[in-house]
């Protein structure tokens, strides 16, 4: 069974490409993965269940480690995909949900903060900055300027958990990581995103010209150099492949749907259609790293769950 952590890595990098392949207008494929989201999301609720039923602490849990906050993004993910299909009312409950678990992961996993550290503890802003996008479009859907103005705080926390974690961040993982090297980059990804979406839905409020002229800004610089990161960590694929499946590579094709899904939003707000077309290229990257991943998921699973037959003895 997988881990809880990189199950929730499963649902953020199923449900962002979901999202990128609604916002190129694939909404068959979209919807296909948005049900095998909301499927391993279940796994990730019944793993949480079983493990809290036999392990007690949040500590033998693994609470502390920034990997957890997968959980958060998972969560937030999802809602952020089912929100515009006009389950608003599920989407808040996912907020809502999503939410109370980063308040109560985030003192454990910055107690046992340690540096350096490797690609996972970016969830730290990816967390943070997932929990902006769902709260961005539930803002928009219920006209709740409050919470427009939550969204904005977020992510303006998320970029500065982005310093933080950049500060005692491994470089060595780039040539070494098995994946999850990747969210270095893709935490970039989503901290455009939300910052672009938070502006869509200040000008769908009318509300904040003056914020939401700085976070087009903002997010523009913020995904530039998101780009600056895709250059490095591509490299670093081709100079060190690393070719074996490894379940942390869900951790990369969460950033590679987050590149598309980021630059459709910002190619929306900024009218720029260069990031649009990035977009649409850079989609179909998501989609058949997200087809690797799960096929390989998929056939790993298939060999463990497989009977053992003991071969005869020779006589």
């Amino acid at each position: 069974m997988l881990p809880f952590a990189l199950s929730g890595a499963v649902v953020m990098g199923t449900a962002i490409v979901s999202t990128a392949l609604s916002l190129d207008g694939r909404d068959t494929l979209s919807r296909i993965l948005l049900v095998v989201a909301a499927g391993a999301w279940v796994v990730l609720g019944v793993l949480l269940v079983a493990r809290l039923m036999r392990r007690h602490t949040p500590a033998r849990l693994g609470a502390g480690s920034p990997a957890a906050l997968s959980g958060v993004a998972a969560t937030a993910a999802l809602g952020a995909r089912l929100v515009p299909l006009g389950w608003t009312a599920v989407g808040t409950g996912l907020l809502v949900f999503a939410l109370g678990l980063w308040c109560a992961l985030l003192r454990p996993v910055l107690r046992e903060w340690t540096t350096p550290v490797a690609g996972s503890g970016f969830m730290l802003t990816v967390s943070t900055e997932t929990l902006a996008v769902l709260g961005a479009e539930v803002a928009a859907r219920e006209r709740a300027t409050w919470l427009l103005a939550v969204a904005f705080a977020l992510f303006l926390l998320g970029l500065g958990c982005y310093v933080f974690v950049l500060a005692g961040f491994d470089v060595r993982e780039l040539a070494r990581g098995r994946g999850d090297h990747w969210v270095a980059g893709g935490a970039l990804a989503v901290c455009a995103l939300a910052g672009g979406q938070t502006a869509l839905a200040a000008k769908t409020l009318a509300t904040l010209p003056a914020v939401a002229a700085v976070l087009r800004d903002l997010s523009l610089a913020v995904w530039a150099l998101g780009v600056g990161w895709l250059v490095v960590l591509v490299t670093g694929e081709v100079l060190r492949p690393r070719l074996r499946y490894d379940i942390r590579r869900w951790s990369t094709v969460f950033p590679l749907g987050m590149y598309a899904a980021s630059g459709f939003t910002l190619g929306t707000v900024l009218h720029v259609s260069a990031i649009t077309m990035f977009a649409r290229i850079w989609v179909w990257v998501a989609a058949v790293a997200w087809l690797a991943a799960f096929a390989a998921l998929l056939g790993r699973t298939i060999r463990a769950t497989r009977p053992h037959c003991p071969t005869r003895s020779q006589d």
